[in-house]
C-alpha cells in the first residue's frame, strides 16, 4: 500500500547519522542523498529508498514508524544501537502478545522524539 514516506527533521546531520546506524542493524542503508531547495534529503531502504528524512524542522504531532526486522536478534541490535546513537528508550525488546503471540518489538524515540520501532513477526 505504501511506496515511501518521510519526515522533516530539526537537525539533519544528527538524524542522518542516527538512521545510518540504526537502520543498518536491520539491513537497510542510505541509498540516496541530495541537496534540495532549503536543505538536504536522504532516502533509506534495502533495494529502493522507502524512508526519507529531510531538513526543515521537526514534524509536529505524533509519529510512529515500525521497521521490519528479519530476526529477533536484529530487533535487539536495533534497540542497543539506537540507544548508543542518542535515542531514548520507549520499550525494550520483547514479545508484545497484545498484537499477536509472535510479535517481537523494541521502541525508541529518535532525535526528534518520534517513536520508532523494529518488529519481527517470526516465531521463535
Amino acid at each position: 500500500m505504501i511506496d515511501h514516506f518521510g519526515l522533516t527533521v530539526a537537525d539533519y546531520r544528527a538524524s542522518r547519522n542516527f538512521y545510518d546506524s540504526v537502520l543498518a542493524t536491520l539491513g537497510y542503508g542510505r541509498l540516496r542523498e541530495f541537496e534540495i531547495p532549503g536543505g538536504m534529503i536522504a532516502g533509506f531502504g534495502e533495494e529502493k529508498p522507502e524512508f526519507w528524512i529531510q531538513s526543515g524542522g521537526r514534524c509536529t504531532g505524533r509519529v510512529h514508524i515500525a521497521f521490519v526486522a528479519k530476526w529477533r536478534a536484529d530487533v535487539e541490535a536495533f534497540y542497543r544501537t539506537a540507544l548508543d546513537a542518542g535515542g531514548r528508550d520507549n520499550g525494550a525488546p520483547g514479545v508484545r502478545e497484545i498484537y499477536h503471540p509472535d510479535y517481537y518489538g523494541a521502541f525508541v524515540f529518535d532525535p526528534d522524539g518520534h517513536n520508532i520501532e523494529a518488529v519481527c513477526h517470526v516465531p521463535t
